[in-house]
């Protein structure tokens, strides 16, 4: 079976200080990220694509894992590869060092950047703006690595992105022990398949996970007085979690309902009775947005 040509741009990069590694990519193309995108907590991340040789993904991990640095891991996988000038691939290894490698015969326009901890890459693009745009982004982005690999993804698809269209997009974010249960490394993995605006989904994405497995800040839980109780007790009365009176008391019954509510909407990151009288201003956010 010939390899899919994947007619992409995509972003690697390493956060240092979060010991994380990343992928970000948007495509005219089915469930790019399925196939562009690879990383793994200390070894580093991978992005393959034009003419796609996946199997690129894996070996670079292990390649990079053994010790290797992304220049030497691209020199060894292209090596005796007879289909170089058609591949487009990008390693970001353990120590942050990246390069990128664009064979002559990628569809135009196609090229690549590499920087302090990242490198951009795309083929087909409406021009090399695409790429700059995104460098630009990521460098001045705040936030972790996954919101500045996605304000990268977006600043290329606003700056022309692929020329055929769009239809996919991902980000992959691994860290180690930072997956849900704390026995993997994945921390963030979001794929928009099909979609008119791939990228813009994403970002949207982006924001539910921050909210459902993002980190409290202690420093900003504001304590539930007779307003906010009152509040959300008519909520909770309203969507059938609470019969008693809606008369701002934070009182037992109070809690169980709004518990079984946090429950039901999956928030148990950011509330629970262990500390049940004072809230993460994100969840109320939520709530007032949502409901």
């Amino acid at each position: 079976m010939n390899a899919p040509t994947l007619h992409t741009f995509s972003i690697v990069a390493h956060d240092p200080a979060a010991r994380a590694w990343g992928v970000a990519v948007a495509s005219k193309f089915l469930a790019a990220g399925a196939l562009v995108s690879w990383a793994r907590a200390g070894a580093g991340a991978v992005a393959t694509q034009a003419f796609a040789r996946v199997g690129f993904g894996l070996a670079g991990l292990d390649l990079m894992a053994g010790g290797l640095s992304a220049q030497e891991t691209l020199d060894r996988l292209l090596r005796d590869d007879p289909l170089r000038d058609r591949r487009q691939v990008a390693c970001v290894d353990a120590e942050g060092r990246s390069a990128a490698f664009t064979g002559e015969g990628c569809f135009a326009w196609a090229g690549h950047r590499t920087g302090d901890g990242y490198a951009c890459q795309g083929n087909i693009l409406t021009g090399p703006e695409t790429l700059d745009a995104m460098a630009a982004a990521f460098e001045a982005a705040p936030g972790d690595l996954g919101a500045r690999l996605v304000a990268a993804l977006a600043a290329g698809d606003s700056a022309g992105g692929d020329r055929r269209g769009k239809q996919s997009a991902a980000v992959l974010v691994v860290t180690p022990g930072g997956g849900y249960g704390g026995d993997n490394d994945r921390y963030l993995d979001l794929r928009v398949d099909d979609d008119p605006d791939p990228v813009g989904r994403l970002a949207r994405l982006l924001k539910l996970h921050d909210l459902y497995f993002g980190q409290t800040d202690p420093a900003r839980l504001m304590p539930i007085d007779a307003a906010l109780a009152r509040e959300l007790q008519a909520l909770l009365a309203r969507l059938g979690y609470y019969q008693g009176p809606v008369d701002g008391a934070w009182s037992s019954a109070t809690i169980d309902a709004f518990w079984a509510f946090v429950g039901t909407e999956n928030l148990e990151e950011r509330w629970s009775p262990d500390d049940a009288h004072r809230l993460d201003p994100v969840i109320l956010d939520f709530i007032r947005e949502r409901f």
